[in-house]
């Protein structure tokens, strides 16, 4: 993991009300996150970077809680697009 992360890896099923622990960070889960998929760690603003290990993977699709489920269905993926000009 990356200190600029926003989001991280679920390495089990966590349920609403879990407490995710990451060094001094304490989020609390509010949905269902199926293992393997992702959590934010902290609020993440509409059109804002998505960061997992350091790298952005997407832009977030609209506004994202600490402690949502983070996965295809709020985060707009910005790879492979031929629309995007950087």
């Amino acid at each position: 993991m990356s200190p600029a992360d926003n989001v991280a890896t679920a390495l089990r099923d966590l349920v609403p009300g879990a407490v995710v622990e990451i060094d001094d960070l304490r989020v609390t889960v509010s949905a269902r996150v199926p293992f393997g998929h992702k959590v934010a760690l902290r609020a993440i603003a509409a059109t804002q970077p998505v960061l997992k290990y350091g790298e952005e993977i997407g832009l977030a699709g609209g506004p994202i809680a600490a402690g949502d489920h983070v996965h295809t269905h709020n985060v707009e993926s910005q790879r492979g697009r031929g629309d995007l000009h950087k």
